[in-house]
């Protein structure tokens, strides 16, 4: 018999490590044991753990960091996983470190010494990459040049393998645990970003939810979201201009019973006007997601005991199959 929220033991998980800082995790996974709900709340890119090399490297590490990190999601997703029972995967690692909603091969190479030395399989830089925002971050829009040196492929070597590979093995782990145990889970993605300028006439976006165009969420799911987000008179937009990244390609297989959703919130919602520290918006926005998760959960664990089906109307196995 599963237990409801509150009567679940807790767990606590560490994982990973970030190089260059001896027993600290590159991620913590909390939640209740056994789930409460087939909801996996992750949160990349508000690690904090900058490391003392790293701020040395880096040219405006104050700025850089404000404008790469979410800043503080890792607060407002602790607080809805409190409210709703929710599993939580928080990085710790920097983004300014490695972006773990990279692949591992999106790497701009003239970033690193040596970058015609062969002995390395590498593929041309995507597209993304070579704007600056790939597996290690290089420029962005105001700062320019994030590096003041190169880099070493020792470092990123090792970023990958204490870092992005843990990271993504303890995702697909809780996420196939959450899976089995309810037939389905459903991965919130959660993020932040600047504020959205919208065409003429048009309302900016509170929220971004992005389940690449149809791919990574069945679309009773995504329904229901939009539908909770009008009922609380939230403006939401759809995949533009944030579809989802690399953690949903990798992880989401609504075919398989995995679904997930890349949540976006404008940074004004919840930050103070320098975008700096939380304002006072920030309870409302917890409440908010709590809500949309108690919205899904329900949802997500009836595709379970249906069976499930994707999109397309394809049934996958059951989980015990």
């Amino acid at each position: 018999m599963r237990k409801p929220v509150g009567e679940s033991d807790s767990q606590r998980r560490t994982g990973g490590r970030i190089p260059g800082s001896p027993g600290s995790p590159a991620f913590i996974l909390t939640g209740p044991e056994p789930s409460s709900i087939p909801v996996l709340i992750a949160v990349p890119h508000a690690g904090r753990g900058y490391t003392d090399a790293l701020v040395r490297a880096m040219r405006s590490p104050g700025s850089s960091a404000l404008k790469l990190e979410d800043r503080y999601v890792d607060r407002l997703a602790a607080a809805i996983a409190a409210e709703t029972g929710a599993m939580l995967l928080v990085a710790h690692a920097p983004r300014a470190m490695i972006d773990l909603n990279r692949a591992p091969d999106d790497v701009d190479w003239e970033m690193f010494g040596r970058p015609e030395r062969g002995g390395t399989s590498r593929l041309p830089p995507s597209r993304r990459a070579r704007s600056g925002l790939g597996l290690i971050p290089r420029r962005l829009p105001g700062i320019g040049e994030l590096w003041k040196r190169r880099h070493g492929e020792d470092e990123l070597a090792a970023r990958i393998s204490q870092v992005h590979e843990p990271y993504h093995a303890e995702l697909a782990r809780v996420l196939s645990a959450l899976r089995d145990r309810w037939g389905a889970a459903l991965l919130i993605d959660l993020h932040s970003m600047p504020p959205v300028i919208p065409p003429a006439g048009q309302t900016p976006p509170d929220f971004v939810i992005g389940d690449r165009f149809g791919d990574a969420c069945h679309g009773s799911l995504v329904a229901a979201a939009f539908s909770y987000f009008g009922e609380v008179d939230c403006v939401a937009a759809h995949n533009r201009p944030y579809a989802g990244g690399y953690v949903l390609e990798r992880h989401s297989s609504p075919a398989r019973g995995v679904h997930g959703l890349q949540v976006e919130i404008d940074r004004c919602r919840y930050l103070d006007s320098r975008l700096a520290e939380p304002g006072r918006g920030f309870g409302d926005v917890v409440l908010q997601l709590a809500g949309l998760v108690r919205r899904l959960a329900p949802e997500v664990a009836a595709l379970g005991q249906a069976g499930g089906q994707d999109s397309g109307g394809s049934v996958w196995p059951e989980a015990a199959e």
